[in-house]
């Protein structure tokens, strides 16, 4: 996988359009998630994860083999589109992920709230971490990254990492806790 990949980014840095292609398939559903829980707006996910993967194809030829895969490139370039929108965002931030048709009389409805309450919950308490600790959890626990290869993302050490996680941790469950 490693010596395809690299195959891949070379044939992509000679500008080979569909060498490229395999890399956004590959790696567009973990990037889209992550700006997603970052955002939640979908709208807003597709357009940043877009950008993404424009900024990747016009960078590719900076991209150099120092012993972390593409994804912790790929992945800081996503956390500084997340940090920009941010920057420039002048709308509010909708946490109600609970549509009408969860509080029908529908027996099988309850579980189905539960959850996007539960959801709803965390997303919330997230919004509360700093960015940092927010996108050590998500790489961590939704994409499943390695320590190092989240330390690669994020311009820090392992043991940074493994300190911002357990730091987010407390403070999450802190916010948790608050909520109910």
């Amino acid at each position: 996988m490693k010596d395809e990949e690299q195959s891949l980014i070379q044939k992509a840095k000679s500008g080979n359009s569909a060498a490229f292609g395999t890399l956004y398939d590959r790696y567009l559903p973990s990037i889209y998630r992550f700006v997603f829980i970052k955002v939640g707006r979908k709208q807003d996910a597709e357009d940043i994860a877009q950008q993404v993967f424009a900024s990747a194809w016009q960078n590719i030829n900076s991209f150099e083999f120092k012993g972390f895969p593409f994804s912790s490139w790929i992945y800081r370039i996503a956390s500084n589109a997340v940090i920009d929108y941010y920057r420039t965002y002048k709308g509010d931030v909708s946490v109600d992920a609970i549509s009408e048709e969860h509080f029908s009389e529908d027996s099988g409805n309850e579980s189905r709230v539960d959850r996007a309450i539960n959801m709803t919950t965390v997303r919330v308490a997230l919004t509360r971490l700093e960015p940092d600790q927010q996108s050590v959890l998500l790489m961590k626990f939704v994409e499943d990254l390695s320590n190092k290869e989240i330390a690669d993302a994020l311009g820090k050490t392992e043991g940074a990492v493994r300190v911002i996680q357990h730091r987010a941790l407390k403070q999450l469950k802190t916010h948790i806790d608050g909520t109910h």
